[in-house]
């Protein structure tokens, strides 16, 4: 969790000689700290990436309460310019030998389990290869007929169509009143072969 900010040039300079704190008269103890934070060097300023300085948030709520409470003209954010939050770096712990073992372990136990359920459950279905292919044809066979019916009410209806279209140039002038004679015509073969389908479908759900 962050809890400190690495001071930019700003805040740097603000409280050296002929810095912006200067003139605010800042309370000993605050000048104090904030000086010994900011002339400190980090313990992980030697790294590449690590900071050279740091600040606790503590300083700067202080900071900031003694600027309010003395009403100055000079703002916090003004001060944090260029500063930044300060992430440290999270330091995994080593993993122990002795859990890293046991664990591979139960893996192992795992997998075996599972292989000898997968092979037990291709056992089972050895023995019922052939129900299921039975079961199989007749799935198939059910949704051939269906095709096969669908496909023949669909030609009966449009065959009834044309005929009546073709047939009606007899009887009727106009191309509309031909066309509303075959859809008529159309709608009732459809209802009929509708209605043999439907009593068809109720016997073979009855021997089922």
């Amino acid at each position: 969790m962050a809890s400190c900010l690495v001071p930019g040039d700003r805040l740097v300079r603000s409280v050296g000689p002929g810095g912006e704190l200067q003139p605010e008269q800042l309370p000993r103890k605050l000048r104090a700290e904030l000086e010994a934070a900011l002339g400190k060097k980090h313990k992980g300023g030697d790294s590449p990436g690590g900071p050279a300085r740091l600040v606790p948030f503590r300083l700067i709520r202080d900071l900031h309460q003694y600027l309010r409470e003395k009403d100055s003209t000079l703002y916090l954010h003004e001060l944090l310019e260029g500063s930044e939050i300060y992430l440290p770096e999270v330091v995994k712990p080593p993993r122990n030998p002795e859990l890293v073992a046991r664990l591979e372990k139960i893996k192992i136990q795992l997998a075996n389990e599972e292989y000898k359920r997968i092979t037990r459950n291709v056992t089972c279905q050895d023995s019922r290869h052939g129900e299921i292919l039975g079961d199989l044809g007749k799935q198939v066979r059910s949704v051939k007929a269906l095709v096969i019916t669908i496909f023949n009410f669909i030609v009966t209806v449009a065959a009834a169509f044309v005929c009546t279209y073709l047939g009606s140039q007899y009887i009727f002038t106009e191309m509309a009143s031909r066309i509303l004679a075959a859809l008529i015509v159309a709608s009732v073969v459809g209802l009929a072969e509708l209605y043999v389908m439907v009593r068809a479908m109720e016997g073979e759900l009855g021997e089922i």
